[in-house]
């Protein structure tokens, strides 16, 4: 395990600017290394300075090349990117990796930008579960935007509402009925609608769709989402989307929305962290309790109703307490 002062030399390191301490930095939060709580403890009071900008949308619709030419739009402002593209692959495999990479070569040489594939690892909310840090990360290293693009996965990727400050959901003309989209739930996230491939037939019918919807539909905060037509592989509209961005940052700043939106991701990510360390102790605790595992075989086997069985085991609060007060043997005890 890295010594405290390890971590202390690679997260300063990081926070200059340099990447091959971020791309170590992403690694270990990747594998949930021991000294992740205490990385992100000295990154809290360095963090908020980045835009986050979440891309998102069935698959195939061109998301990649989308946030290809919108980070040439951004380094051109003189902007510095961090990119995470979600992967629905192992990280070993190569699948959308590789597509991300040739998607973004143009990228790989600029100092300015950094690109991150991630594996989703069968996560169906459309992000890895450690997205959320390396979005840190990046914030820590000095990178003013970052988007994320999503694995692509169809109407049910909505982690992205829970991540970005603005979202921006990508539709194609065969993509399908737009109003079964807005059914799933994938329609109500959109700060920015973006139908690609604009000069296929249907476009015009889909942006029709989306603008009555959009009138049915009035977002609570009060901001009309834009509907921009674009042909990213040719870098069409990319510029307009660009403007409908720093608008709706402009509005959210400006609303105090920005704040509140920012406090509710910190929030959930706070509920979601306790959910997750709970169920590793938990299920830790039923590979060396006898009794606990005797519950678990006994609905394995329905002998016994999954309700009965989480209620013995949260009812005995002795042993409940025990459990999850009871740190995993190498924790880090974090950094003064």
């Amino acid at each position: 395990m890295m010594s405290q002062q390890s971590v202390t030399t690679l997260v300063d390191a990081m926070c200059t600017g340099a990447q091959r301490p971020l791309a170590r930095l992403i690694s270990m939060v990747e594998r949930e290394d021991a000294a992740v709580p205490a990385i992100m403890q000295r990154l809290n009071s360095r963090l908020g300075r980045a835009y986050s900008i979440g891309i998102t949308g069935p698959p195939g619709g061109g998301k990649s090349t989308l946030a290809d030419r919108l980070t040439a739009v951004l380094r051109q402002q003189g902007r510095s990117v961090g990119i995470i593209a979600a992967d629905p692959s192992s990280p070993f495999s190569g699948g959308a990796i590789l597509g991300d990479r040739i998607r973004m070569q143009q990228h790989y040489l600029d100092a300015g930008v950094f690109i991150r594939s991630m594996a989703t690892r069968n996560r169906h909310g459309g992000l890895p579960p450690a997205a959320k840090d390396v979005m840190k990360l990046m914030d820590a290293a000095g990178k003013e935007i970052i988007l994320v693009e999503t694995v692509g996965v169809g109407q049910t990727e909505l982690d992205i509402v829970e991540t970005a400050d603005t979202t921006i959901v990508l539709l194609v003309p065969e993509a399908g009925d737009a109003i079964q989209t807005l059914k799933a739930g994938l329609m109500e996230i959109a700060d920015i609608f973006v139908v690609n491939k604009a000069d296929r037939d249907g476009a015009d019918r889909l942006m029709a769709e989306l603008r009555i919807m959009r009138e049915i539909q009035q977002t609570a905060d009060g901001w009309e989402v834009p509907i921009i037509a674009t042909q990213a592989h040719r870098g069409v509209g990319v510029e307009a989307l660009y403007e409908s961005i720093r608008a709706h940052q402009r509005f959210l700043v400006e609303s105090g929305e920005l704040q509140r939106r920012r406090a509710r991701h910190r929030r959930n990510e706070l509920w979601a962290l306790v959910e997750h360390r709970v169920r590793q102790r938990l299920t830790r605790r039923v590979r060396e309790d006898p009794t606990l595992a005797a519950l678990v075989e006994q609905v394995m086997q329905a002998a016994l109703d999954p309700h009965s069985a989480a209620a013995r085991i949260l009812d005995d609060e002795e042993n409940l307490r025990r459990w999850l007060l009871t740190k995993p043997q190498g924790a880090d005890p974090g950094i003064e």
